[in-house]
C-alpha cells in the first residue's frame, strides 16, 4: 500500500484551460492535515521504534503528502509548513506523496477545511479562475465543472464578467445574483479532484 520511500513524485502537469502548457513546480509550503505522533496504525513495531509522521496538502498544486517532522517538533492542524528548498523549521523532509484512500481518518474529515482555507488565503489567485474560465468544448464550459453552478448561473457570471473583472469573493457575490460563497464552490471542486482520481475534467489538480 505505501509506496517506496525514496520517490519524490510530488509535481503536477497541465490543467483545463491552459492548452498544451505544461507546469512542473514543487510544493513550497503545506498545510497540515493530522500529527501521528506514532507513524502508521499499521506499523506492528513497538512504540520506541516508530516515528511521527505528518499528513498535509500543498498550498500550490494541492498535492497530498506524508512529512517527517524535525525532533522534537510537534506540529498542529492547519499549521502553514516550509517544505521547499534549504532549511526549514518543522519538517525535516517529504517522505512521499499520498493518494486520498492512504490519508489518515483525521485528515480525510480535515481535508474540506484546510482547502476552504488555503483558498479563502489566496483571493486574488482563485478569483482569477472565474476571470479566466473558458469553454472546455462546444457544449462544455470550465464552470459547468463547479458544483452548484448551473446554466443559468454560468450565463451570468460570464455576462457579468464582460463588463470588467471580477476583483474578490465580495464582488462577484454582490455582483452575480444566486451566487453564494464562491471560495466554498471552488474548495468543493478541488476537493473533488484529490478525492476522485478518475474525474475526467481537471481544473486545479492534474
Amino acid at each position: 500500500m505505501w509506496r517506496n520511500r525514496n520517490e519524490r513524485p510530488y509535481e503536477r502537469t497541465g490543467r483545463v484551460g491552459r492548452g498544451t502548457e505544461v507546469e512542473k513546480k514543487r510544493e513550497t509550503y503545506a498545510r497540515v492535515l493530522d500529527y501521528l505522533p506514532y507513524g502508521h496504525h499499521e506499523d506492528t513495531r513497538p512504540v520506541y521504534q516508530k516515528k511521527p509522521l505528518v499528513h498535509a496538502i500543498g498550498e500550490s498544486k494541492f498535492v497530498l503528502m506524508e512529512l517527517s517532522p524535525k525532533k522534537d517538533k510537534v506540529p498542529v492542524l492547519y499549521e502553514k509548513v516550509y517544505i521547499g528548498e534549504g532549511e526549514r523549521d518543522v519538517i525535516d523532509h517529504v517522505v512521499k506523496k499520498l493518494r486520498y484512500d492512504e490519508l489518515s481518518p483525521t485528515a480525510a474529515v480535515e481535508l474540506a477545511y484546510v482547502i476552504e482555507e488555503i483558498v479563502k488565503g489566496d483571493e486574488q489567485r482563485f478569483i482569477m479562475v472565474f476571470n479566466n474560465a473558458k469553454p472546455i468544448t462546444t457544449r462544455l464550459h470550465t464552470l459547468d465543472l463547479f458544483p452548484g453552478i448551473g446554466k443559468k448561473l454560468m450565463w451570468a457570471i460570464l455576462e457579468e464578467r464582460k463588463k470588467g473583472f471580477f476583483s474578490g469573493f465580495k464582488d462577484i457575490q454582490e455582483r452575480v445574483k444566486g451566487l453564494h460563497h464562491p471560495e466554498k464552490i471552488i474548495a468543493k471542486r478541488i476537493e473533488e479532484e484529490i478525492v476522485d482520481e478518475n474525474i475526467k475534467y481537471r481544473i486545479f489538480i492534474s
